[in-house]
């Protein structure tokens, strides 16, 4: 005797299974809607799916981090759904891979992929595993690595920002606390130095144009120094170095620096997904979309 297929059947396989809502109701219909059956065949079916699925978009995903013998990795493999990315077994095979780039002292995604995987095979193969097994594309999409001979520090927000900051001088704790400032405020640039030319310019185009009169008739070595105290104030909020430290408000990053006699020499920051145009869709729609197909 066959089982109804309503949406709620069909959620429940996506929840417990990871597939696609079009997968779980063709397993659900296949099976007459045993959910144990149907789970059973898309686990038995996935690899030879697993191909089809890349031309979705993996929007959604982690970063992880490692770090040991001097140097330091980053790792961003992308799902298509938040719910894979936070489901344990995700997270452990995202933590393995970043073993394998640091393992592998891997700078590139095509060097990781090539790394041989800590349960065997290659970091790629292990990836299409995992596609065939959850039911959703699993892409490796970049990885970040540093050396370096002095402090350095790699932290990761909630799986979903990481950072890398190395130093020359100073400490590992500062190392540390500089690359929890850069995970939280993300600045643009390091020092006032980076700032480009056009973005100054341009800048003091719209200082300029949001004055007043009564400022535009000062004498014009004091409109050149209300001019320039305004830029400073800008160049400082964009730049790693004139910013209000996190972990002590009342000094700039610059200042911590500078009293431990330390210098950045590296500062990478990758948040999940960015750069990646996601397709925005109500999990609830997604379901009665299956549904009515």
């Amino acid at each position: 005797m066959s089982t109804p297929i309503t949406a709620k059947l069909v959620s429940e396989l996506r929840e417990r299974s990871g597939a696609g809502m079009m997968d779980c109701k063709k397993a659900l219909t296949e099976t007459n809607g045993d959910i144990d059956a149907a789970a059973e065949l898309l686990r038995k079916t996935g690899l030879a799916k697993a191909d089809k699925k890349a031309d979705r978009v993996a929007a959604e995903g982690r970063i992880s981090v490692a770090q040991g013998g001097g140097q330091a990795v980053m790792v961003e493999i992308n799902s298509e759904t938040d719910f894979v990315a936070k489901a344990p077994n995700f997270v452990e095979f995202t933590d393995k891979i970043a073993q394998d780039a640091l393992k592998a002292s891997a700078g590139t995604v095509e060097a990781l992929k090539a790394a041989s995987h800590v349960d065997g095979g290659t970091v790629e193969e292990a990836a299409k595993a995992q596609t065939a097994t959850i039911g959703e594309k699993i892409d490796v999409r970049r990885v970040a690595r540093v050396a370096n001979d002095g402090p350095l520090a790699v932290y990761s927000h909630g799986g979903k920002i990481g950072v890398i900051v190395a130093l020359k001088g100073g400490s590992e704790e500062l190392a540390k606390g500089v690359a929890m400032h850069v995970a939280a405020m993300n600045p643009p640039y390091v020092k006032a130095e980076d700032v480009p030319a056009d973005f100054v310019a341009k800048e003091k185009e719209i200082a300029l144009a949001a004055m007043s009169d009564k400022e535009k008739n000062k004498p014009a070595d004091i409109l050149d120094k209300i001019i320039s105290g305004k830029i400073n104030k800008i160049v400082s909020e964009v730049t790693l170095m004139g910013q209000p430290y996190v972990l002590d408000t009342n000094v700039t990053v610059g200042d911590a620096l500078k009293k431990e006699g330390a210098e950045v020499v590296a500062s990478i920051r990758l948040a999940v997904g960015e750069g990646i145009e996601k397709v925005q869709e109500d999990y609830l729609a997604e379901v009665a979309k299956a549904m009515q197909v």
